[in-house]
């Protein structure tokens, strides 16, 4: 077990002293707690484990009014609102208007705190009030020609955008990746935008785009008369499957993507709006209908549970999506100069209708995906408009001028389904974008250490999935390049331990080097700061208060490959009284990582709480900390396990 040490002095989190933060979610896109005490649960009878929890039971509603013209309507009041939840009139407890920030509302950003050199943090500044903007440009789903046009249109907007707006960008090839973090200098954005180039995503069928609709293999051999008939629909049945896997690894990988979109924006308060521009995908794949397969119902799949728990998770980071087909308007490609279809011989007339129906039922799936979308956040979605500079441009306008209504339900009733929200306003002439409704579901219970131990053996043999597993949580939150998650906050220094004049031939112990790391190594220190309140605590029989989380240190190349894992298991046991004077700074834990010592590496050091699937972490290249002093191993406190 790692030793707790307060071998780093650094400034102290602003702490949730109250340890119940950890024991309860809210229901979804709930507020923080309407009041920030913890209520500690009566000694445990016989059966039961209480937790330590406290009760936010406000559910925020963001309303966007505009008028006839789509500009946003100011100056309303509560009582021109009216709010129901699952047709029940529910009553505000709170209500505030937010407006666009300006230039004058700069102060409104904390800055980041002055760290000392070589400590790092999952922290993201905030304003107190208002919304922050992002923008995800999406090469997954997109086209290269499309990107391109998006890109285009993007640079428009960036270059008339209003001072004071405040905009991060991401990507998403594969996996998300940050191209630039929160900033409101419109000229970085621009450099940013402007380098990065289009991508093919090995996954569309058409990755350059504009390419009209083409012969399979299949259809080919269709054409020689001495090839068999059941060769050809064996061969049309696997590129027909084939096509619905990598259709399926889009989905999944895009749902990925905005889970981990939401983790990272959990800890901002506020609303927060995310631009996507995209080719987009279906929710639903439904049977293959053309009766050219010999097993139709190979290709289908669904994926609405998996985009009901994405949405449950945005909704509950207050996370507005404003989708944007990056493709504009579109024409079927049956009329396109470039299709290799022959639609004029025999069977060419019943091929035609054949891909012009696919055409709109694929654009309709693709569509209704982004509104869904936009409907369960609360943004809009813009689809068949080349005017995607005004589609931006209306989207962080609208999203950074609204009301936050907040209620607690008169029917608190968590029972896992849909509860539908309903607001309305007796301005006439005004249009309301909001979210539907949310998913009462039932709080994420704090485990207890048996079911941790019983859950850790059970995932390891089960086949992960769209990120509801925790091995697939674990792969997402320690991706190399990824948007650090924070659910819980943390701070990590790090600095050398060894001279680079002195590589030693062996990595330190409890490292464990993957088949492609090559020595010799130099050890670093690294130096973790947890927030307490962020971490799940339970009282076991025995009447003590129980915390264990994973210390987890991932080593990679610059080109993304995986050198080196570190995993150590951590625990506090302690009474309530004890364990909050011990925690008043944090909890410090200490760990030794090896790097090759040739070439910039770069850590991802992270901490995983096991009570409740949570996780914090921060990035750090050891060209940031490879010139810093050498360290010493840290004292380690008696008492702590």
């Amino acid at each position: 077990m790692p030793s707790y040490t307060a071998c780093v002095q650094l400034s102290s989190f602003v702490l949730l002293l109250a340890l119940g933060a950890s024991g309860q979610t809210p229901p979804a896109g709930s507020a923080a707690p309407a009041a920030g005490v913890a209520q500690e649960t009566p000694a445990p009878s016989s059966g039961s484990t209480p937790t330590i929890r406290t009760n936010a039971e406000l559910v925020v509603v963001d309303v966007v009014v505009t008028d006839s013209a789509h500009r946003p309507v100011h100056g309303l009041k509560p009582g021109d609102f009216a709010l129901t939840e699952n047709g029940a009139p529910q009553t505000l407890k709170h209500f505030e208007e937010h407006t666009a920030l300006t230039p004058a509302d700069a102060t409104k950003f904390p800055p980041m705190p002055a760290l000392p050199r070589g400590v790092f943090t999952n922290y993201t500044p905030a304003p107190a009030s208002g919304a922050v903007d992002l923008l995800l440009l999406d090469t997954l789903n997109t086209p290269r020609t499309d990107q391109a046009f998006a890109q285009q249109q993007l640079l428009a907007y960036l270059k008339s955008v209003p001072p004071g707006t405040r905009i991060a960008i991401f990507g998403l090839a594969e996996h998300l990746y940050i191209l630039q973090g929160f900033t409101s200098d419109p000229e970085l954005l621009l450099s940013v935008l402007e380098k990065e180039g289009g991508k093919s995503s090995p996954l569309l069928d058409d990755q350059v785009g504009g390419g009209g609709i083409q012969n399979t293999i299949a259809d080919d051999m269709a054409e020689d008369p001495y090839i068999g008939a059941d060769l050809v629909a064996t061969l049309r049945q696997f590129e027909a499957e084939d096509q619905s896997f990598q259709l399926q690894m889009r989905i999944k990988y895009t749902l990925d993507a905005f889970s981990q979109l939401a983790r990272y924006l959990s800890n901002i308060p506020g609303r927060k709006n995310l631009v996507w521009f995209s080719g987009s995908f279906p929710i639903d794949i439904l049977p293959d209908s053309s009766g050219t397969l010999t097993d139709p119902f190979a290709v289908a799949a669904n994926y609405e549970e998996e985009f009901r728990q994405t949405v449950d998770l945005l909704g509950r980071s207050q996370v507005a999506v404003y989708p944007v087909d990056a493709r504009g308007i579109t024409n079927s490609p049956v009329f396109d100069v470039t299709t290799k279809r022959d639609y004029v011989g025999k069977g060419g007339k019943a091929r035609l209708v054949q891909d012009q129906s696919k055409y709109i039922t694929d654009t309709n799936n693709e569509h209704t995906t982004m509104n869904d979308m936009a409907d369960a956040t609360g943004g809009h979605a813009f689809v068949n408009t080349n005017d995607l500079t005004h589609a931006v441009a209306e989207a962080i306008d609208q999203g950074s001028n609204f009301y936050s209504l907040a209620y607690a339900p008169s029917d608190p009733i968590l029972d896992g389904k849909l509860h539908k929200i309903k607001v309305q306003s007796d301005r006439s002439g005004v249009t309301l974008t909001y979210r539907r409704g949310y998913y009462a579901d039932p709080p994420a219970k704090v485990m207890t250490n048996a079911t941790v131990s019983g859950k850790m053996a059970t995932d390891q043999a089960a086949p992960a999935n769209n990120g509801s597993s925790p091995r697939d949580n674990l792969r997402l939150a320690m991706m190399r390049g990824a948007p650090t998650p924070s659910d819980i906050m943390i701070r990590a220094a790090v600095a050398p331990m060894t001279p680079a004049s002195e590589p030693e031939a062996e990595p330190a112990p409890d490292n464990i080097p993957t088949p492609n790391a090559r020595g010799p190594w130099r050890r670093y220190s690294v130096n973790y700061q947890i927030n307490p309140s962020d971490i799940g605590f339970f009282r076991a029989p025995d009447g003590k208060i129980h915390g264990d989380f994973d210390l987890i240190i991932f080593v990679y190349s610059a080109d993304g490959t995986l050198l080196n894992t570190l995993t150590k298991g951590a625990r506090i046991v302690d009474t309530l009284d004890d364990i909050k004077q011990q925690v008043q700074q944090g909890i410090f834990s200490h760990e030794v990582v090896s790097v090759p010592a040739k070439g910039d590496s770069f850590l991802r050091i992270a901490v995983h709480d096991l009570h409740r699937d949570h996780y914090g972490a921060v990035e750090v290249a050891t060209s940031q900390v490879q010139n810093l002093p050498t360290q010493p191993v840290p004292a380690s406190p008696a008492g702590v396990k």
